[in-house]
């Protein structure tokens, strides 16, 4: 049977995606596809199996929650390979709210898979207390090896070793590796991404601020600390979101004049 397309996670909440499904009591795979895959098997409208690429059960189903880019799709019908979810899925949502509380916290430091860090200068050298748990984080964390990188190396999955970086970035033990570069660069004003999302919903409604979101995720730059240079390109990223072409070319030059402005 064909693959039915439910929508986009850069535009749409997977939640919402698959909430139709869950109270249609549908029984089927959800598949999640784009620079990270995973998929969520559903019987009669109960999540019973879920896989990534490092974990399966009920820890890949919470992680696949928290992605926001893919392309979602879904095939009825078809069989869990195996069952790895055995809690009932009202608990296993409620689980996953409060994970979603802790993801946003965590990607404040870490806001994408692709990050790298590195050890910082200790502004105030003393004796430090290292948990055993941090230890391999720390050897690992070069300032070029990713988040993603680290979890493989580690067998372990993206949400635990993002939350033991974003405790050591806390701590004043870890950086950004490009911290230092970026403190160097001229920076865009702040001001100017808050023009760039009034002027997003005119053409796009609503999800601009959620498009807006992933493409800092993407570019992996906080609007707080923007590099002047790459302001183009992500301008030119972010007008490829819009469909409409007309609006596309209104958006991109009210944003080319504003940032003629920025000095």
């Amino acid at each position: 049977m064909p693959d039915a397309f439910l929508g986009d996670l850069s535009q749409s909440k997977l939640f919402d995606i698959v909430k139709p499904l869950l109270v249609g009591a549908k029984t089927g795979i959800v598949t999640i596809s784009g620079k990270e895959n995973g998929e969520i098997f559903l019987d009669s409208g109960n999540i019973v199996h879920a896989k990534t690429g490092l974990s399966s059960g009920e820890e890949a189903f919470l992680i696949i929650m928290g992605w926001r880019m893919g392309r979602a799709t879904f095939v009825s019908n078809l069989s869990p390979p195996k069952r790895t979810i055995t809690v009932p899925t009202e608990n296993l949502l409620l689980n996953w709210s409060y994970r979603k509380q802790e993801w946003e916290r965590i990607r404040e430091v870490v806001p994408s898979p692709n990050a790298s860090f590195r050890l910082a200068l200790q502004k105030n050298p003393g004796d430090r207390t290292i948990k055993g748990e941090h230890w391999n984080i720390l050897a690992l964390s070069n300032g070029t090896r990713t988040v993603t990188e680290i979890a493989k190396i580690l067998n372990g999955d993206e949400f635990k070793t993002s939350k033991l970086i974003y405790q050591l970035v806390q701590n004043g033990i870890l950086e950004r590796a490009e911290e230092n570069g970026v403190a160097n660069k001229k920076l865009v004003k702040e001001k100017f991404f808050e023009v760039m999302e009034t002027e997003l919903k005119k053409v796009m409604g609503p999800v601009a601020s959620v498009i807006l979101d992933d493409k800092f995720t993407e570019f992996e730059k906080p609007k707080q600390a923007f590099p002047h240079d790459q302001v183009l390109p992500f301008l030119d990223a972010l007008s490829d979101e819009i469909p409409n072409i007309q609006g596309r070319k209104e958006f991109k030059k009210a944003m080319i004049e504003h940032l003629s402005l920025e000095k």
